[in-house]
């Protein structure tokens, strides 16, 4: 943008005299400057057949020590916040290190912590969608991505009248909505107290003839009210009455949202009060808002700052765009049209429906914000891998950690160039990632691993690492996902 716009103003220079020079200059100066700070700009800052981009080593290092030793302090983390918002009803977003103590003394100790829950949770969604995955093939013990938190960002509510305020995960790959409430028959810990439904005005069981009660998945009937249970796949579990309550968001209040009053909690998310669901279902949060869209915007988790959750605002006009679809046989995940993936500019050898939903219903890509690492077919991986292994080979290798297979010693270096990564959707849309989203640090001594791995299905997960820094918006009339750098 830049050379097209000093070739065209140079033609122009020699109709001015020495003051109108200076001054024209000073005019393209600021114009330029404009395009450089503009959001259109940022957001379109890597060209998509761009061959490298650049990893700042030194910044990446100095968050791995800022992150264990963040200060969980609400109000200091809203005024860091961005207090815009193109939505009438928002909630701001924290990542999980910012408000959750870290019990982990080096940051290699927490990124292994991350990639177990972050596996685990993988483990739980191919048990739903994926015909072909079996998790008898998984050696040593599963313990649930789910229940261990593997959710890293929260967001702050209000339950009930008056609201009792609490933390819940953000998760699009589920429906049901809950909180832990008392009394409790197995509650994990939290750090709001639990809540308490006789401190309630508004709360109110639903009956098992209720259209909320018939959409559940797992349901009993208890003196004519509606019981729930919702199972993760490897064991863990919530089980308690599912009810309606009044809940809270900033200074807006909406009644009558069917949740969880979970009495029976086996492991579930440490530290947050429960979870809020932004799936696609009846039952989702979204649905019972009757939003025609939301989106939110994942700031780095090793960061305190502040994003937000919004409900029905517009796309923006600078997002990359691809179909949203839907799999007929679960509709609580999203589904995007991806039909490929270039590294160092050059679109990669995949075919197109190694992305696609298959005859068996098995296969296809999620966006999951749950999900910390993107997970690929394991063929499409090797392919992947080995493109970004072929433009990294003046890098010194370092060994694998956990399930990252392609790691690096950087220690010498204070940046790097590495090849571009990006992911190419319908019509020509094309979403380059930074580099800090693919290529990040699993301790802080230098080693740095390419933040992809091989699933042992066929379904691809597009996880939160390379969703941070990008505003995802869900258009659910349109049916259209939107990304938008650096907008959050």
């Amino acid at each position: 943008m830049l050379t097209f716009i000093q070739s065209h103003s140079f033609h122009f220079l020699p109709h001015f005299n020495s003051m109108g020079h200076s001054f024209f200059n000073f005019i393209l100066f600021i114009f330029l400057l404009s395009l450089w700070s503009s959001p259109l700009a940022h957001s379109r800052n890597t060209p998509h057949n761009a061959k490298t981009t650049t990893l700042d080593i030194v910044s990446s290092i100095k968050k791995t020590y800022q992150v264990l030793n963040f200060n969980p302090n609400l109000k200091k983390q809203q005024q860091k916040g961005s207090s815009f918002s193109s939505s009438s009803f928002s909630m701001q977003l924290h990542s999980r290190a910012s408000i959750h103590n870290s019990s982990h003394s080096d940051y290699k100790s927490l990124t292994l912590s991350r990639l177990t829950r972050d596996s685990a949770r993988v483990n739980s969604i191919l048990t739903q969608l994926d015909p072909n995955f079996n998790q008898q093939k998984l050696s040593g013990p599963i313990i649930s991505g789910t229940s261990q938190g593997s959710g890293e960002y929260f967001s702050r509510i209000g339950i009930g009248e008056p609201p009792s305020q609490a933390y819940v995960v953000l998760d699009t790959g589920s429906d049901i909505s809950w909180v832990q409430c008392a009394p409790c028959a197995d509650c994990y810990r939290q750090a709001d107290p639990i809540f308490e439904p006789s401190s309630s005005a508004s709360y109110t069981p639903i009956t098992c003839q209720a259209n909320q009660c018939k959409w559940l998945d797992q349901s009993q009937c208890h003196n004519g009210h509606c019981l729930y249970e919702v199972s993760y796949g490897d064991g863990s579990y919530t089980v308690g009455d599912f009810i309606t309550e009044t809940v809270t968001i900033g200074a807006t209040s909406v009644n009558n949202i069917a949740i969880g009053c979970g009495h029976n909690n086996e492991g579930l998310f440490v530290g947050a009060a429960g979870l809020l669901g932004l799936g696609g279902g009846p039952l989702s949060f979204p649905a019972q808002l009757n939003s025609t869209s939301f989106s939110y915007c994942l700031v780095d988790r090793d960061s305190d700052l502040v994003s937000t959750l919004e409900f029905d605002s517009p796309l923006s006009r600078n997002a990359v765009t691809a179909p949203l679809k839907r799999n007929p046989e679960l509709n609580t995940f999203y589904f995007v049209g991806l039909v490929g993936i270039s590294v160092g500019g050059e679109l990669l050898p995949i075919p197109e429906t190694s992305f696609m939903v298959d005859s068996t219903e098995g296969g296809g890509v999620i966006v999951d914000s749950g999900t910390a690492v993107t997970r690929l077919r394991s063929d499409v991986y090797d392919i992947v891998r080995d493109a970004f292994v072929r433009g990294t080979r003046d890098l010194p290798a370092a060994n694998d950690v956990s399930l990252f297979d392609t790691c690096y010693d950087l220690s010498l270096r204070s940046s790097v160039e590495v090849p571009t990564v990006a992911f190419h959707f319908g019509e020509g849309e094309v979403l380059v990632l930074p580099a800090k989203n693919y290529l990040v640090p699993v301790d802080s001594v230098g080693t740095f691993c390419f933040a992809f791995a091989p699933t042992m299905g066929s379904l691809s997960i597009i996880g939160n690492i390379q969703q941070q820094g990008t505003r995802v918006s869900f258009d659910l009339v349109k049916s259209v996902i939107g990304f938008s750098p650096n907008s959050c």
